[in-house]
């Protein structure tokens, strides 16, 4: 049996919580070995606002879930569910469907599911979705989609229909590619597409205006479009791409030589020496030295340096990739030896950059 799949995504609260309901009007039916509903939930069928049917032994949805015309909120998830009924569509005031780690397939949704003209959040992750079903595009009120865990390869255009959507979770899938239309979703605050196949963004991502959240780990991404600097993001989750190996691997550092650590003692300390000292090509060479970028570091470097990637202007939290040089790989360990601390007061500030660029770059 294949195990249950957790969204870990809580950014969206639907607005059908329990605590809208009375007792009267809630049915708790989970965690038990339900095959189907009970003929004594049927009878109060025209006052049940909210059903909990999740965690017991339905193989389908039964066609008389259509007497629950009050219905706002089903859970039927974690049962043995390969089909659901057509008589679903009939739960007009229906505004949350969880229906996750059962056994649905593309084909297990009625056609004529978009005359939920009220659903606001679907959650149908942990099952064996592979294409995308076309008529959850018409679901025109849906806010909260939750896909992750199935074996989606690709999404369709039409996916930009959804002009409602603030929560979108892909995570879990087999997706290659994102198709630019999803940079159409204008009210989308999460996005989550960790744990795919994805290579590379569409740049209409830049379109996403109110998006906060963008979890990219676990895919194969080498690059980031240039225009995702422009996101007011406040969670970037990147870790385990080749973007972020890539990165580490630049971290290449070959040894100084003794004439470099020479060199580098005569700045730091500020030997002094004229003309007369020394011969002209060692002058020339002791005025290539360059300065640390690290603000906290009074050392130099000649030919040995470190090449490093750091996450700049992120909202504070570091977002642009730029090419800096350090003198020395225990330089961003911030070594008071190697690094030639100035303050303590530097030490907080770089420790905290540093904290902050390790939460987007890794996630």
């Amino acid at each position: 049996m294949a195990a249950a799949y957790e969204d870990t995504d809580t950014s969206y609260s639907s607005s059908s919580s329990d605590s809208e309901y009375s007792r009267e009007h809630l049915e708790d039916l989970s965690y038990g070995t339900l095959e189907t509903i009970p003929e004594c939930t049927l009878q109060r069928a025209n006052v049940i606002h909210s059903l909990q049917l999740d965690n017991n032994e339905i193989t389908s949805l039964p066609g008389n879930i259509g007497l629950f015309k009050k219905l706002i909120v089903l859970d039927i998830s974690a049962n043995k569910m390969s089909f659901i009924s057509d008589e679903i569509c009939q739960l007009t005031k229906l505004r949350t469907l969880t229906a996750k780690n059962n056994h649905l397939s593309t084909a297990s949704f009625p056609k004529a599911i978009s005359n939920l003209k009220s659903l606001e959040v679907l959650n149908v992750s942990g099952n064996q979705i592979e294409h995308f079903p076309p008529q959850f595009t018409e679901l025109e009120k849906l806010q909260v989609l939750h896909m992750g865990g199935n074996a989606l390869k690709r999404l369709p255009s039409a996916i930009k229909e959804l002009s409602k959507l603030q929560v979108l979770y892909l995570g879990g899938n087999r997706l290659s590619e994102i198709p630019a239309e999803v940079g159409s979703l204008a009210e989308l605050t999460s996005l989550v597409l960790c744990d795919n196949r994805l290579q590379s963004l569409p740049p209409t991502l830049i379109h996403l205006h109110r998006l906060r959240s963008l979890s990219l780990h676990n895919n194969q991404l080498s690059t980031l479009p240039t225009e995702i600097v422009a996101l007011n993001l406040v969670e970037l989750s990147l870790r385990n791409n080749p973007l972020v190996n890539r990165f580490v691997q630049d971290l290449v550092y070959n040894p100084p030589s003794l004439l470099e650590m020479a060199g580098r003692v005569v700045k730091i300390e500020k030997v002094p020496y004229t003309e007369e000292d020394l011969p002209r090509c060692l002058r020339s060479y002791l005025d290539s030295a360059q300065r640390c970028v690290n603000p906290k570091c009074k050392g130099v470097y000649f030919s040995s340096r470190v090449e490093q990637v750091k996450f700049v202007d992120f909202c504070g939290k570091y977002r642009l990739p730029l090419l800096q040089y350090l003198c020395s790989p225990t330089c961003s360990a911030s070594s008071p030896t190697v690094c030639h601390t100035s303050s303590s007061d530097s030490d907080d500030e770089e420790g905290g950059a540093l904290s902050r660029m390790r939460r987007v770059l890794l996630g």
